[in-house]
């Protein structure tokens, strides 16, 4: 914490406001949309509803497809099922690790010949790197085809001097507790779209029409982030710069430290932007090394010091049954726990997950803390 969370929480509960709705909520929203240049903010209960609601508000349902990053969380997919639509995981590109833009042209292009669009595009911003933003824009503007931005792991990244998130019809940042800024648990919805964002408002509570009884014209859902949680998030705010470089700061340690051993690369960074370096991942070729990922793991785990693989590729979870042009590279196992899902290359996302391992990367860390890290990791140094 940074230290004024205390005060805004305080007023909260002097102003006897504790509910999913108050003055701090107002404001969190107000002041967030200033800091990232877009112009309508929704504070919310994680950034998985923000991304719900925004495919909601698309009109996306069962029969249609969305495409979206295969090397990512799954809260930024999940939400295609919620609508009952069929997703189509792109593959990363080397460069950034991001959405490989040269194959969303082509699947576009595939589809635009079949006579079926998606009806949206989900590129996620790795780690704290901000996707291709023109370029992907430049391609979807092509077919009409709307752009949610999912920026859960970019915030204090920027774009060509741009804010992370600010681009396309819409933008889901999250502030759960592993995130750069935290609420412990929240997200938002931001959009330039005001009617995007007053109709996600709507069904994000329960979608009530604005009469003195409760009546209801469409389904909605219970999504909003409580006036507790947005004076947190209204604390944090003022320290996410501070936290942005501080980040940097523990990403060039680890890179100066490790950077001229043989098997390890570090993520890199694209010349279009400014990564926030949410976390700091590294790549480990263990011919060159002398030790795969999850044996550095599991010995950063004897020293009680946590780190993870990168993200296993969406194409890859047992949650979907997969088709690579038409042909199924995963058995249906069971209708009721599985889902249709495509994907459109898949190899660099797999040698990412195999090789990747996400390095602890905490702003409270000291330099005896990080210290600790490296001096395991080197210890298995040919």
């Amino acid at each position: 914490m940074g230290g004024d969370e205390l005060r805004f929480v305080k007023d909260a509960f002097e102003s006897n406001y504790i509910a999913p709705l108050g003055p701090q909520v107002d404001a969190f929203e107000r002041e967030f949309s200033e800091h990232v240049g877009i112009k309508h903010c929704l504070a919310l209960s994680s950034g998985t509803a923000a991304m719900h609601l925004a495919l909601r508000h698309l009109g996306v349902g069962p029969g249609d497809e969305v495409i979206a990053s295969t090397l990512t969380f799954i809260g930024s997919v999940s939400p295609i099922i919620f609508q009952g639509a069929t997703p189509v995981f792109i593959d990363a590109d080397r460069s950034t690790w991001n959405m490989d833009t040269n194959l969303l042209a082509a699947e576009l292009k595939i589809c635009a010949a079949k006579g079926k669009l998606p009806r949206a595009v989900i590129p996620t911003d790795l780690y704290g790197q901000c996707a291709n933003y023109d370029e992907i824009e430049e391609i979807c503007d092509r077919y009409k085809i709307p752009i949610i931005i999912d920026a859960a792991e970019s915030l204090g990244a920027t774009y060509n001097n741009r804010s992370a998130g600010d681009t396309g019809r819409a933008s889901i940042f999250s502030f759960n507790g592993n995130k750069i800024i935290t609420t412990s648990g929240g997200g938002m919805l931001a959009s330039n779209d005001k009617n995007l964002i007053d109709h996600a408002r709507k069904l994000s509570q329960q979608a009530r029409e604005p009469l003195p009884h409760y009546e209801h014209i469409e389904i909605g859902y219970n999504y909003r982030m409580s006036n507790i949680l947005a004076a947190i998030g209204r604390g944090q705010l003022k320290v996410l710069m501070e936290r942005t470089a501080r980040k940097r700061e523990i990403f060039d340690f680890y890179k100066s430290s490790l950077g001229d051993v043989p098997g390890i690369e570090f993520m890199p960074e694209a010349a279009y932007g400014k990564s926030s370096r949410w976390l700091t991942v590294i790549l480990i070729t263990p011919e060159k090394f002398g030790a795969d990922k999850e044996t550095v793991r599991v010995a950063l785990e004897v020293e009680n010091i946590e780190s993870r693989p990168v993200w296993k590729p969406m194409h890859l979870q047992p949650v979907f049954y997969v088709e690579n042009n038409h042909l199924t590279l995963k058995a249906k196992t069971n209708t009721r726990n599985t889902y249709h899902a495509r994907v459109v290359g898949g190899g660099v996302s797999e040698d990412l997950f195999n090789r990747g391992l996400c390095l602890p990367s905490g702003t409270a860390m000291t330099e005896e803390d990080l210290n600790r890290v490296v001096n395991v990791i080197t210890s298995f140094q040919r």
